[in-house]
């Protein structure tokens, strides 16, 4: 069986010393379907149905990107399940001198593993992670029973999100 490809190098990512045992962070990699992934971001938000070739095609999509999508897991080693995960988006802008900004997305443990900090060790990680990548500053939005680990994890509210949807295109992906 061929190894699986990551994400990203995971050169990327700084040495955590306190990560309890069993768990491991690391970036996301193309065999991470089948080890429960989609499950997890399905207890933040709709996931759907997505296939493991679906899964394959965007995994290869983001990985096409360089230097912009870093998607980190937590990992069980004794059970081989992914049981967190957060992401990092890198957005180029012409502001601040040509500057990057950094969007912290879909932050999600498992159920069964809250209360084991690894919400603390993804963002952690995430912030590091920026912070190396020479990101100006870092955004997040959150519901409002959030807010107080956030700002644990050093972050402050400031102003207000928007939002627009457009339903006809929730699940119609052909024109992208």
């Amino acid at each position: 069986m061929p190894t699986p490809e990551l994400l990203f190098s995971v050169e990327s990512l700084v040495n955590l010393s306190y990560i309890p045992h069993p768990f491991h962070v690391r970036p996301l990699n193309s065999d991470d379907y089948d080890k429960g992934f989609c499950q997890v971001l399905g207890q933040l938000s709709v996931v759907g149905d997505i296939t493991k070739e679906e899964f394959q095609r965007r995994f290869r999509e983001l990985q096409s990107v360089k230097d912009t999508y870093y998607i980190i897991v937590v990992e069980n080693l004794t059970t081989k399940e992914i049981v967190g995960s957060g992401s990092l988006i890198i957005e180029r802008k012409f502001l601040h001198h040509c500057g990057n900004v950094g969007h912290i997305e879909d932050i999600v443990v498992d159920s069964k593993y809250r209360g084991h900090n690894l919400g603390f060790i993804i963002m952690k990680q995430l912030n590091v992670l920026a912070h190396r990548k020479g990101v100006y500053k870092l955004l997040l939005d959150c519901s409002e029973k959030n807010v107080p680990f956030y700002e644990k994890c050093g972050y402050k509210t400031k102003e207000l999100q928007m939002v627009q949807y457009f339903p006809e295109n929730e699940k119609d992906r052909s024109r992208l």
